[in-house]
């Protein structure tokens, strides 16, 4: 799937960077959470490219597991 399947123009539309990103565009994931009980998860550097669909508890746990 690619980001614009998921909400509109890549880079537009309710994509955010973690606020621990550095002002570089480092090795950064970007979220889109504006679709109910869907997750959405891309590389920050490749916006056009593929993009990770999750169900919302997935990755709820996976942040849970990582914090």
């Amino acid at each position: 799937m690619s980001a614009d399947h998921i909400h509109g123009t890549p880079g537009t539309g309710g994509w955010r960077k973690s606020s621990h990103s550095g002002p570089d565009n480092g090795d950064c994931l970007e979220v889109n959470d504006a679709h109910a009980g869907i997750v959405c998860v891309r590389d920050s550097k490749n916006p056009q490219g593929p993009a990770l669909a999750l169900p919302a508890r997935t990755w709820t746990a996976f942040i849970d597991s990582v914090r």
